[in-house]
């Protein structure tokens, strides 16, 4: 692949994962869930894995290609929107949800 991955952005939308060359906004590869369907949750573990999620069925990806490596259809969990977290790992949402924490307890401090 041409592309680094440091410069590449992942975009999930639609059943559907793309990764863009973050300096053209080229698609460098895009795929879509063969299962599942609507909005798409995703992490990138290690630089090697890309875990994609759509409506409860998980896939991982390989970033710099977009193959298919594994799926689990995690039976028996649902459908919906999914959360996903790593230990150890940078989480994107993680300032956003200690901000809305930290609004939340300044707004119960300041109600009583």
């Amino acid at each position: 692949m041409a592309t680094e991955l440091d410069d590449i952005v992942f975009v999930g939308l639609n059943s559907r994962v793309a990764a863009l060359d973050a300096n053209t906004g080229t698609i460098v590869w895009d795929w879509r869930a063969p299962t599942g369907s609507g909005y798409v949750s995703l992490l990138l573990l290690d630089g090697n894995r890309l875990i994609a999620s759509v409506s409860g069925y998980t896939y991982c990806l390989d970033p710099g290609t977009g193959r298919q490596h594994w799926f689990n259809e995690l039976t028996g969990f649902g459908t919906g929107v999914v959360s996903i977290v790593a230990v150890d790992k940078c989480n994107p949402h993680d300032p956003v949800v200690a901000a809305a924490a930290s609004d939340a307890a300044d707004a119960a401090a300041a109600a009583s």
